[in-house]
This record gives structure tokens, sequence and C-alpha cells, in this order.
């Protein structure tokens, strides 16, 4: 019997393969625990439908990666910070901060997460941070702190 698997089944396949297993599998075990449905023209259709839209939304977000890399790649982001005697940070700048700042003077929102410094800011001065936007897109740019 042609089954799609619903759900990635050890010793059978990946979710969304379709695969040959013998008819008591597929209807004792696979699809009446739901990880797997009958591989019939419908089925075979939606699952195609699927995997379409994944790789329309997979565009989509490279597209805007890409549009993001093109206006921060090579920019100055300024960042205002309070610091003390020797101009030591009062904290250090985070991703968030950075984020934050990119979101308030470009428009953009970066996760904090895929933001990253070479070293931890703890002072003023000029660093160098990148941006991990999509699998492959990365965007370099300058963090500049000042009081």
């Amino acid at each position: 019997m042609k089954i799609i698997l619903l759900e990635d089944v050890s010793g059978t396949g990946k979710k969304g393969e379709i695969k040959e297993v013998k008819d008591n599998y597929a209807r004792n075990v696979l699809i009446r625990k739901k990880l797997a449905v009958e591989a019939t023209n419908e089925a075979l259709n939606h699952l195609a439908g699927q995997k379409a839209s994944a790789q329309h939304k997979l565009d989509v977000e490279e597209a805007n990666a890409k549009k993001i890399k093109a206006a921060l790649d090579g920019k100055n982001v300024v960042i205002t910070a309070k610091a003390g005697q020797g101009g030591k940070l009062f904290g250090s700048v985070t991703g968030k901060d950075i984020a934050a700042q990119i979101k308030t003077d470009m428009g953009y929102d970066i996760d904090k997460r895929k933001i990253s410094t070479k070293t931890d800011i703890k002072s003023y001065g000029a660093y160098e941070a990148e941006a991990k936007l999509f699998n492959g897109v990365t965007a370099k740019f300058t963090v500049t702190v000042q009081e």
C-alpha cells in the first residue's frame, strides 16, 4: 500500500515522503496512529500544495533577508549609552539594544539572537557586528557607542 508519512517514523521514512509498505502495517499502525495517510490522488495533490507553499514562504523570507542586507551592509548603527568614570558603560550593549536601534533607525525588525559581535561592548567606541538574516545571507555593519 502506498502511504504519505505525516510524521517521521523510525525505520520507515521522514515526514512528507511517499512510501510503499505492507497493507497490515499501514492500516493497523501508521494510519491508526495518524502517522500516515493513504496515498490517494487527493492526498497527493494536498502534499504537492503544501510543498509549493513551504517553498514560496522560504523564497519570500530569503528575498526579505536580501533586502535587509542591502540596506544594512556597511552601515553604522549609533547607540547612545551612559557610562561611569573612565568611559566604562553601566552594563553592556547587547543584541537586543542593537536590534531596537536598527528598528528605530531603519524600520527593519531583526531577531536579537541573530545579531552577534566579535567582542562584548562595554565601553565607548566602534565595534564590528554581523546579523545572520537567512541561511547564507549575512549583513556586516559597525556599531558605534557614544555618550
